[in-house]
């Protein structure tokens, strides 16, 4: 059975850094390149970060040289370090697999039967 559980979300001032953690069961992480999701209030959940089994990673212009995501085979754990936060980066963030090659980064998530609870990250002076 799939589990995702993310973690690391808070309060954070614009330019601050913040560390995403998801962990994952149900051999998901082992089969699928993963990613991290976003959903802003009043907005579609979009996909910002990917990484594939060979850790090769990818970003949504919106993120890219700001954000960093990494993986641990040994715990079946995704990250995102997210630094350089700007107010826009408000959101709350998921971890999911990624089933579209090249990965649809910038774009809507496929509306997959299973979500994590999520992590909220604000970002406010």
């Amino acid at each position: 059975q799939v589990q995702l559980v993310e973690s690391g979300g808070g309060l954070a001032h614009p330019g601050g850094s913040l560390t995403l953690s998801c962990v994952t069961s149900g051999n998901i992480f082992r089969i699928f390149p993963m990613g991290w999701y976003r959903q802003a209030l009043g907005k579609q959940r979009e996909l910002v970060a990917s990484i594939g089994n060979d850790d090769k990673t990818n970003y949504a212009a919106s993120v890219k040289g700001r954000f960093t995501i990494s993986r641990d085979s040994a715990k079946d754990t995704v990250y995102l370090q997210m630094d350089s936060l700007k107010p826009e980066d408000s959101a709350v963030y998921y971890c999911n697999k990624i089933t579209d090659l090249p990965p649809r980064l910038g774009e809507a998530a496929p509306p997959f039967n299973y979500w994590g609870p999520g992590t909220q990250v604000t970002v406010s002076s």
